[in-house]
């Protein structure tokens, strides 16, 4: 029976003055019950306007319409037929700016929960599911992938269901990328990871992890070992700074060494001997995702107060509408319309407190967002004794710098056809060594092409005897 209810089902969430203080997961996902109801909302549109918004395309009305029947297994089939992390992509997935974006019943209400019910789909497969190798039958073609972040997982879980050898190259010594080291386990429980990358391991993908490639092994070397084709999805993790007075004070981080040390070392957790400053104010500048997240993590270490400082408007703020609300339920405020202009020190150079300049909202900018402009005389100090720069990263030089034939943009990021070929043959790439830093199903999508195109490339054509590998 339809459910023609115009609100969301609701899912069940940790209490804001509970969670902020601990690191378990606040939403607690949809029972079994809720999840049919939710399905039940779907119009199963004949035009499916919701998969143009998913970049892996996955066969959303479809896997609805079996959750709707209970049929929640046969869901997880549809769902990873092209979806190689759906229980990730249910938890961070920024729905609500792509496939729920499109779906009909948000014209006049809100859209189907497409993000929660595959989550629920995801999990309730962990549970009670037991995995089938899809793997197609070897075809004896190596092909090596660089990252076992998003996009390089995508490309090698699509790679070996079409019978590949693909070996996984990941320079620190756990599987997962973004997954792992900057997303906290709150939003994405790290043992959720790690039974998705099992998953891949039991289709063949094997994983070499400490593997510096541009140091222990080249591009080049790479296919001197038998690899046909190179997949780099070596993410974008080097962190960019503001380039003000008192960077180099002691308490400021990048956002990516602070998270790092909390989510992938483990430094919330006594047992763990990781070093972390627990600051008692902290302000982590920027608004997208990783800075929602750590905001959301130093309040979790015990600081009392903890903001974000954003240089535009509420309207702006690029973190998803789901963690800009948790953040604010959970006591982060927000400084808007706000930027640093210095940071400042005490004797013992460590920091003390931040200058800002209060800022308007001038003409848009080449992108079309407008543009900060500071008012003049507005300056005043906040005090605080820690700083998180979450203001962006960008692609490590390491591979392209030791790499002849591989061109990047002014960006550092590495160039690309719409094949997602690089400008050295045999070698692609996609995820945030291409974009700069995106989100992760853009990364998963990026991917998911670039196995395609390797497929093209090495596989016969129908009615060749011929290899051209």
């Amino acid at each position: 029976m339809p459910n023609m209810s115009m609100q969301k089902t609701p899912m069940p969430a940790q209490a804001p003055e509970v969670r902020n203080k601990n690191f378990d997961e606040v939403t607690l996902g949809y029972t079994p019950e809720m999840a049919v109801l939710e399905a039940q909302r779907c119009l199963q549109c004949k035009h499916r306007p919701c998969m143009k918004g998913c970049p892996v395309a996955v066969r959303i009305p479809e896997f609805i319409a079996k959750v709707a029947q209970g049929d929640f297994l046969a869901a997880y089939e549809i769902i990873t037929s092209t979806n190689a992390l759906p229980a990730v992509c249910g938890r961070v997935c920024p729905q609500e700016n792509q496939c729920e974006r499109e779906c009909v019943r948000g014209i006049k209400g809100e859209s189907v929960a497409i993000g929660r019910l595959e989550r629920f789909v995801a999990d309730y497969f962990m549970e009670y599911g037991t995995a089938a190798s899809k793997r197609a039958e070897p075809n004896g073609i190596k092909v090596a992938v660089i990252g076992a972040g998003p996009a390089g997982l995508s490309c090698a879980g699509d790679l070996a269901r079409r019978g590949f050898e693909v070996t996984v190259y990941e320079a620190i010594h756990k599987a997962g990328g973004v997954l792992v080291y900057g997303i906290p386990e709150f939003r994405l429980p790290k043992a959720i990871v790690e039974r998705e990358i099992d998953s891949l391991r039991a289709l063949g993908v094997k994983i070499e992890t400490d593997m510096v490639i541009g140091r222990a092994l080249s591009l080049d070397e790479l296919g001197e070992m038998g690899y046909k084709a190179v997949f780099v999805g070596s993410g974008a993790g080097l962190p960019r700074f503001m380039g003000i007075e008192g960077e180099g004070l002691l308490g400021v981080y990048s956002a990516n060494e602070f998270l790092t040390r909390i989510n992938l070392m483990k430094a919330y957790k006594d047992e763990y001997d990781t070093p972390i400053i627990r600051s008692k104010s902290v302000a982590v500048i920027g608004g997208g995702n990783v800075a929602m997240d750590a905001a959301r993590c130093a309040m979790r270490l015990g600081a009392e107060r903890v903001y974000i400082v954003y240089r535009r408007g509420e309207e702006e703020i690029p973190a998803r509408l789901e963690e800009i609300h948790h953040a604010k339920e959970e006591g982060i405020e927000f400084r808007l319309l706000t930027a640093p202009t210095r940071l400042l020190g005490d004797d013992q150079g460590w920091v003390r407190g931040m200058e800002c300049v209060k800022m308007r909202l001038g003409e848009p900018d080449a992108s079309g967002r407008r543009s900060p402009v500071e008012i003049p005389g507005s300056q005043y100090e906040m005090e605080v004794d820690s700083v998180i720069m979450a203001i962006g990263t960008s692609p490590n030089p390491l591979i392209r710098t030791t790499t002849e034939g591989l061109q990047a943009d002014r960006r550092g990021c590495l160039i690309v056809n719409e094949e997602m070929a690089t400008t050295k043959p045999g070698v692609y790439a996609g995820g945030d060594a291409v974009t700069g830093a995106a989100t992760v199903i853009l990364a998963m999508g990026a991917g998911k092409k670039a196995a395609e195109s390797i497929a093209n490339l090495l596989l016969p054509s129908p009615g060749s005897e011929e290899n051209p590998a």
